[in-house]
């Protein structure tokens, strides 16, 4: 057997007995979990983004939510892929950056999704940022119409941070049009 020192013994019994929130800022590991996503999500944007006057991590962050868990390219870019670079398909993936969020994806006869890029004010889709949340948390249009395949009941329930940051990731992308 090793000859141990009972001061390590020591050490390592306080060590054990020492209570989790006396070993470090919970809201330290919160923080590097948020880093990595902001960092993760401006790396992950297909399209070059403008981040002049805008607040980055928003903007990375948005990225983030747009391009790894909202699978917003699906419906609002259209085709989501380029020729030869469908996933599904077993291709090499590769977002189509030209027509990125554009809109124009049939969805029956008479639902095509809308063009989400920056208007010539800058605003996504035309929209305020008080319209733009009001539509993702209640899902009703200024008509009064009530958004049909846009899963708003999903989104709505995120933080005003998380919609936030969508809106001003949305800021950043360039002005595209709808693909054929």
């Amino acid at each position: 057997m090793r000859d141990v020192k009972p001061g390590r013994w020591m050490l390592l019994g306080l060590a054990l007995a020492t209570p989790l929130w006396a070993c470090g800022n919970d809201d330290d590991e919160g923080t590097d979990f948020e880093r990595e996503r902001i960092e993760r999500g401006l790396a992950l944007s297909p399209v070059a983004l403008n981040l002049q006057g805008k607040d980055r991590d928003l903007v990375g962050l948005g990225s983030y939510i747009v391009n790894a868990q909202s699978a917003c390219n699906d419906c609002h870019t259209n085709p989501p892929f380029p020729e030869g670079n469908d996933p599904f398909k077993g291709q090499p993936e590769k977002v189509n950056a030209a027509h990125f969020l554009a809109g124009g994806v049939p969805f029956g006869p008479t639902l095509v999704s809308p063009n989400i890029t920056p208007d010539a004010s800058g605003n996504p889709a035309g929209l305020s940022y008080e319209d733009f949340e009001r539509l993702m948390r209640t899902g009703k249009e200024e008509d009064g119409d009530i958004l049909q395949v846009m899963p708003w009941p999903i989104y709505g329930k995120m933080s005003d941070r998380e919609l936030r940051a969508i809106y001003e990731y949305l800021r950043a992308i360039p002005h595209a049009e709808p693909g054929p």
